[in-house]
């Protein structure tokens, strides 16, 4: 009678645990470059959602619901952004949507996500995103802006007053170039030399070759691979020794693996704390959160983090806690609440959202890292 009594309990346990999560799931939409030449930063970003999906369910979900992430992948095409955003919101209902990877699809589905009112989180960094504010736009990429301030400040540390740029002519390259040329006059940088190359370029000998006829002390590229992968190669190619400064867009070892670590080496640009985690200090707000992160992402599917799938986790981080703030999963409440996040640390950064800031960041959300054989190394 005992022994059928303990079973009785152990299904009754069973039984409302399977209760609970008959609960509708909070299905929230995400768009990612897993494939495509951004797939560098998609491939992080999807793995990181996929995980912490796992972790938000096993600890009880939000709201006592559990939480389902509909995932598509853009393929590194704003045209299949477009529509993915679109089946989110008219098919699978989602509350909010995470990504895309890209500045340039994330302001094509700009449009779907304001008709449709549903917050986006993405994870990218171009400063038009949310400059100006609009109502249901967010992101956790820090401008562009702030990438270039930190930047010119190193340049201007060391002496470095003549500038190259060479940048995308993509919506992230666009973005970046026009934060330089607006920031270099008031820190009292000079561009020498303003060169454009296209996404798919296979070869920039000819925009570098323009630079090296110049009195450039630095040379600043804006883009995500390939294309400065070539222009680090095509550098050493053609013995270029002028400094070169790449944007935080190339801030995984993905880059230095498609440069070729003798091609990369020497070479600086601003980025998270996440990828020189073993030099924060211990006592740094973020240690503890960017140790967790590498520590669970390395452990599941043995790679290295990024700091792309860094956006993602913070996104999520983000979102999550607004859903717990509002108690609720309307979409407006969620968008509120989002506006009134404080305090959260998260890979890049404390995130300290306001009506007039949808982004959330600090310039200090950077370090400058320099690339030294094969790997980062953070400067003082």
């Amino acid at each position: 009678m005992r022994r059928t009594g303990l079973v009785f309990v152990f299904i009754l346990v069973l039984l409302s645990g399977a209760v609970a999560w008959a609960a509708e799931p909070i299905r929230i939409g995400a768009i990612f470059s897993v494939t495509g030449p951004a797939s560098f930063l998609g491939e992080p970003e999807r793995n990181t959602v996929k995980m912490l999906e796992e972790d938000i369910n096993r600890s009880g979900g939000v709201l006592g619901r559990p939480v389902e992430f509909i995932v598509y992948d853009d393929e590194t095409d704003a045209t299949k952004a477009v529509t993915a955003v679109d089946r989110l919101i008219k098919k699978d209902r989602v509350v909010a949507v995470i990504g895309p990877s890209t500045s340039g699809n994330t302001l094509a589905i700009i449009p779907k996500i304001e008709e449709g009112k549903i917050p986006l989180i993405s994870c990218a960094a171009a400063k038009k995103i949310t400059s100006p504010p609009r109502p249901y736009i967010f992101k956790v990429a820090p401008s562009d802006l702030l990438a270039a301030r930190k930047i010119f400040r190193d340049l201007k540390k060391h002496n470095l007053a003549k500038v190259a740029i060479i940048t995308a002519s993509d919506g992230y390259g666009a973005g970046g170039r026009e934060d330089m040329k607006e920031i270099a006059p008031q820190m009292g940088i000079t561009i020498v030399a303003d060169e454009v190359y296209g996404p798919k370029d296979t070869d920039m000998t000819a925009q570098l070759t323009k630079i090296k006829g110049t009195d450039a002390q630095a040379i600043v590229c804006w883009g995500t691979n390939p294309g400065p992968a070539v222009i680090a190669r095509n550098r050493v190619q053609l013995g270029i020794k002028t400094p070169l400064y790449m944007s935080s867009g190339v801030a995984s070892k993905k880059f230095i693996e498609l440069a070729g670590a003798e091609n990369a080496e020497g070479i600086l640009l601003p980025a998270a704390r996440l990828i020189v985690e073993p030099q924060v200090p211990a006592d740094h707000p973020q240690k503890k959160v960017i140790s967790s992160y590498i520590k669970e992402y390395e452990g599941k599917y043995k790679q290295a983090v990024s700091t792309f799938g860094g956006h993602a986790h913070d996104a999520v981080r983000v979102l999550v806690q607004a859903i717990r703030n509002a108690k609720s999963t309307d979409p407006a409440a969620i968008r509120d609440a989002i506006e009134n996040v404080k305090g959260l640390q998260g890979t890049w950064g404390e995130f300290n959202f306001s009506p007039e800031e949808h982004t959330g960041l600090t310039e200090e959300a950077f370090v400058m890292v320099k690339i030294v054989k094969g790997d980062w190394e953070m400067q003082k």
